[in-house]
């Protein structure tokens, strides 16, 4: 009797976890034809139907559900002997990737210039958001890997940490009470400008705003971190930004006895993925993130937000 061939549970454990075939077909590189082709293939090979293709939707059968743990677990097994054997062959295809929007102001132009270096043949698709969306877009299937402030809560997504990022409180020196006040009483005065809640810095800035015990009198929230920046500059209230921005920006750093926590950057990808493109970039992404790139290369958007 034939047994399963890898490539058959990867498709099959790609087309059960996904959104839909589409995208499972995508991250495997396949049309959704041959996708199709690779479970019904399985599917003659264990002699049981996997999914239940009678709706709208196909769904996973009783069968396909009790398959899809020992499939897991066959596709982590195969990556962690291909992490073993330190693999560095050269990927090609389709790469699409999440960022928040501090990656893209810091690290991640030289990112994509290594990956290019290295890999010449992947064709690179970087979506910026906040890490929320990013996260469930993730766990859809539809990123391959993200690089997302925090651990994920998701037990579909697997996390590893590559960095950090310092943040200090921001205001320009024309703002009322700049000058005398602390940070405390400049919340009380002005607006919060802040990226929105699914952002990663939320955590961040709720577990200060607790442990103080301050309420915000008025938020005004951004999805741009340059935006952000560009009200701060024009001032339009009170916020916080990488340590290294504070000076470069012209604005002033007001007092807080108690600094904001460091924030932690993981990366990102979905449980049994076990392409060779995971580790790949898992590599590449210790080596280039870093906060603390000077942002010269955002001040350009940043000067403009500050216009607007």
């Amino acid at each position: 009797m034939p047994h399963p061939s890898v490539k058959q549970l990867e498709a099959f454990w790609w087309a059960a976890t996904c959104a839909n075939f589409a995208t499972a077909a995508e991250r495997v590189h396949l049309s959704v034809s041959s996708l199709s082709k690779r479970i019904s293939e399985l599917e003659s090979t264990l002699g049981q139907s996997l999914f239940d293709r009678s709706g709208h939707r196909a769904v996973l059968t009783e069968a396909g559900e009790r398959l899809l743990p020992a499939a897991l677990e066959v596709l982590n097994a195969m990556a962690a002997l291909g992490h073993k054997l330190g693999s560095r062959e050269e990927l090609a295809g389709r790469c699409r990737f999440g960022v928040g929007d501090l990656s893209a102001l810091t690290w991640l132009p030289t990112f994509v210039a290594a990956v290019r270096r290295t890999h010449p043949r992947l064709a690179l698709e970087p979506c910026v958001d906040v890490g929320g969306v990013l996260e469930r877009r993730l766990d859809d299937g539809e990123l391959d890997f993200a690089v997302i402030a925090g651990r994920s809560s998701r037990s579909t997504l697997l996390s590893q940490p590559v960095g950090a990022a310092r943040f200090a409180w921001a205001l320009s020196p024309s703002l009322a009470g700049a000058s005398r006040l602390g940070i405390k009483a400049l919340l009380q005065q002005h607006p919060l400008v802040t990226l929105p809640p699914g952002a990663g810095t939320t955590r961040l800035l709720d577990d200060w705003l607790l442990a103080q015990g301050v309420t915000v009198r008025e938020h005004i929230l951004c999805n741009s971190l340059g935006a952000v920046a560009g009200m701060l500059r024009a001032g339009v209230g009170v916020g916080f930004l990488p340590s290294g921005w504070v000076g470069p920006l012209g604005l002033r750093a007001p007092g807080a006895r108690t600094p904001l926590a460091p924030l932690q950057y993981s990366f990102q990808w979905r449980r049994g993925d076990a392409r060779a493109l995971i580790p790949a970039m898992q590599r590449l992404a210790q080596a280039e993130v870093d906060f603390s790139v000077s942002p010269a290369l955002g001040m350009s958007c940043i000067t403009l937000a500050s216009r607007w």
